[in-house]
């Protein structure tokens, strides 16, 4: 395998490792229960901790098909078939879509329930608009209860559904709500009918973490969570000691992973621009003055890579 091709297949890797961390952090009970205070009605304004014990069950993370057909799997209990998310033979269906994050929250009632799902971007996509995506994944959240959750024709049990779509690098912090609405052409009519069954979320994330403020709040968690910017430990100060969110071993070692693999994907960045720059004729001092290293960097660094030009 030629240097060029270990050196993608190494990125891929890292960035399926940073995608990992960042999916488990997020699917934290701890986590989403402050991301539904923010974006689903029925829990504004109550303490993210009461709404921990209304999140149903371990959260799906990336293993819950998308594609229609696959989404679900049947199996029997004591003759009865059972029919959940399908979230085995992740071998047979390797290179699929997933859902990032999909579970199900228990309503205030006791009684009802609706399903969530929280999908991550690190950027605004290019090659699609974001809203299409996030139309087909709602009604994949729809369609996919079919048996699940209603069976025949029993429209009347359909859960509500919520895809949250979390994308970072924007230039603004924003938060969207996008749902159906009726405009009447003629006549009112009084069709019955759950007009609020598909809801879409979009969370604009910047770059620069907002102040501890009220209306931002869940974009400070999120940001900090997710900055390439901020160190371990002041990613972890922020989230225990401002939202009172407690750090297990394992939620520490995926922050650690994540703000390791973002240094490494920096010093590579750093790398290549130093380099590019030695080869067309710069100086260490004119390379250190632009990319904002010291001259003993700069020297490091093309002595690393030297060799390997030749």
């Amino acid at each position: 395998m030629n240097t060029e091709l270990k050196n993608a297949v190494k990125a891929t890797d890292k960035d399926a490792q940073y995608d990992t961390s960042a999916k488990r952090l997020l699917g934290q009970k701890s986590i989403l229960a402050h991301i539904l205070v923010k974006t689903v009605d029925e829990f504004k304004g109550m303490n993210p901790k009461d709404v921990v014990n209304c999140i149903e069950g371990t959260p799906h993370i990336s293993t819950v098909p998308v594609e229609p057909g696959l989404t679900n799997a049947a199996s029997e209990k004591n003759g009865e078939r059972l029919v959940g998310f399908n979230t085995e033979n992740e071998e047979i269906n390797e290179g699929l879509v997933r859902f990032d994050i999909v579970f199900y929250v228990r309503m205030k009632d006791g009684l009802s329930q609706i399903i969530i799902n929280v999908e991550a971007q690190k950027d605004e996509p290019t090659g699609y608009e974001i809203l299409n995506r996030a139309i087909f994944y709602v009604s994949r959240l729809i369609s996919s209860q079919k048996e699940r959750d209603f069976v025949n024709t029993n429209y009347d049990d359909i859960k509500q559904v919520f895809s949250i779509w979390i994308c970072m690098n924007m230039d603004d912090n924003s938060l969207s709500h996008i749902h159906l609405t009726k405009d009447e052409m003629l006549k009112p009519c009084n069709w019955k009918g759950n007009l609020d069954l598909l809801n879409i979320v979009l969370i604009g994330i910047t770059n620069e973490i907002p102040e501890h403020d009220e209306k931002y709040e869940m974009h400070r968690l999120i940001g900090a969570l997710l900055s390439s910017e901020l160190k371990e430990q002041e990613k972890l100060d922020i989230i225990e000691h401002e939202y009172n969110i407690p750090i297990s071993q394992e939620f520490r070692e995926d922050v650690s992973i994540m703000c390791n693999l973002s240094q490494g994907i920096e010093d590579k960045a750093i790398a290549k621009i130093v380099m590019n720059m030695y080869k067309i004729g710069y100086t260490p001092n004119q390379i250190a003055d632009a990319v904002g290293v010291s001259v003993d960097e700069v020297e490091a660094i093309i002595k690393k890579k030297e060799p390997a030009m030749a």
